[in-house]
């Protein structure tokens, strides 16, 4: 990376967003009523461990689940609740035990400023390494509680239109072509499908999908391609197939593989299980054509904030996905979709128990809640 470049994306990285110091330090536009609600009071959290149930069994190229295990946040100031939620599939390699320990060894009591975002992060950060679904939980619910402190929702804190939310795709995991005739039933309001390949049965996966509808499709493969010559064979048929980009097809190790695929495949090859932070993103900036944020992997909005300015200095594409979460997570996602190319927001609808009530599709486009902070209510 040469100097010029080092100073544009660093430029991006702190000043992007109103959750830079130079803003949060003052948050010019509060009224004095709003003003007048910052109390001395403390900080409290409160944790829950929570197991989602899927509708149906999840299957990737590399692993099947009937379940995903999360926590559910909250954080109380002044009578007010942000919530929040950590959802930790297999592969992050957190769970409800070490998500568990992390927030038991936080002491959010120590502020009585909850505007002092910058602050709180960065002890959140510090106080462990890694925990990112942990951490993510924290993040949700204090921009959760700040919205309904100023009595704004986040996205419009963040100066963002949510009518310019983009169409959201409806994910097809792998299964029997009964399943995925269902599935793809269920995802009639959708504009765009997600197609999950990896296995041997790729080309039977997208010819039953595309034998019930002829919307756009994305394919997410898990690194579940092994072989470059075949990655770029498939790349070339399904782009005849109608589609519109390739997800982390080959495992993300393999970079000089991928790196080849990108330049040689007819649509855009998107990071996913590669990129999980900011560094990540840099050290990758060459190998993919754009990235897949997810609040889980990152540490939360501030953090996927970052990434999306990271990325859209060097060019590169910007999907802002879940993992299977409640609407909680979803809905927290959802305020930065008006800043992307794709959103990947249907995690809530793959579960059967969302104790949360939050963002809605409308003929495929995300639609935000106009309610303060994230716009969540709980209903469970």
């Amino acid at each position: 990376m040469n100097k010029r470049e080092f100073i544009k994306y660093s430029s991006y990285l702190v000043g992007g967003t109103i959750l830079g110091n130079k803003v949060s330090a003052s948050v010019p536009f509060f009224s004095e009523r709003q003003k007048s609600r910052r109390k001395n009071g403390r900080l409290t959290l409160r944790f829950t461990p929570y197991t989602l149930q899927l509708r149906h069994t999840f299957t990737l190229a590399t692993s099947s689940r009937t379940t995903t295990p999360g926590m559910l946040t909250e954080i109380e100031y002044d009578g007010l609740t942000g919530y929040g939620e950590a959802s930790m599939p297999p592969y992050l390699g957190e769970s409800q035990e070490s998500a568990g320990k992390f927030l038991s060894l936080l002491n959010l009591s120590q502020f009585t400023d909850p505007f002092l975002l910058v602050d709180i992060l960065d002890y959140v950060e510090n106080v462990m390494p890694g925990n990112y679904a942990a951490k993510a939980s924290i993040d949700i619910a204090m921009h959760d509680l700040i919205g309904k402190l100023v009595g704004e929702p986040f996205y419009r804190l963040f100066g963002l239109n949510r009518a310019k939310a983009p169409l959201t795709s409806f994910t097809i995991g792998l299964d029997s072509p009964d399943i995925i005739r269902q599935k793809v039933a269920e995802a009639e309001p959708y504009k765009i499908l997600k197609v999950k390949l990896g296995r041997d049965n790729d080309r039977e996966m997208v010819e039953v999908v595309r034998s019930l509808t002829d919307k756009p499709l994305c394919v997410d493969v898990n690194q579940g391609w092994k072989d470059r010559a075949y990655a770029i064979e498939m790349a070339n048929w399904l782009k005849e197939k109608g589609v519109v980009f390739l997800e982390q097809p080959m495992p993300k190790e393999m970079k000089d593989d991928i790196a080849f695929l990108t330049q040689k495949s007819p649509m855009p090859v998107i990071g996913d299980e590669a990129i999980q932070n900011v560094g990540d993103l840099i050290k990758n900036r060459d190998v993919y054509s754009g990235i897949n944020i997810k609040l889980m992997k990152c540490g939360g909005l501030n953090a996927a904030m970052k990434m999306i300015n990271v990325a859209r200095a060097f060019n590169m594409k910007v999907m802002i996905g879940c993992m299977t979460e409640t609407s909680c997570a979803v809905t927290a996602a959802a305020q930065l979709s008006p800043l992307v190319d794709w959103c990947d927001l249907d995690g809530n609808l793959l579960i059967s128990n969302d104790p949360f009530e939050g963002l809605t599709i409308t003929e495929g486009k995300v639609t935000l809640p106009d309610r303060p902070g994230i716009g969540v209510r709980k209903i469970a």
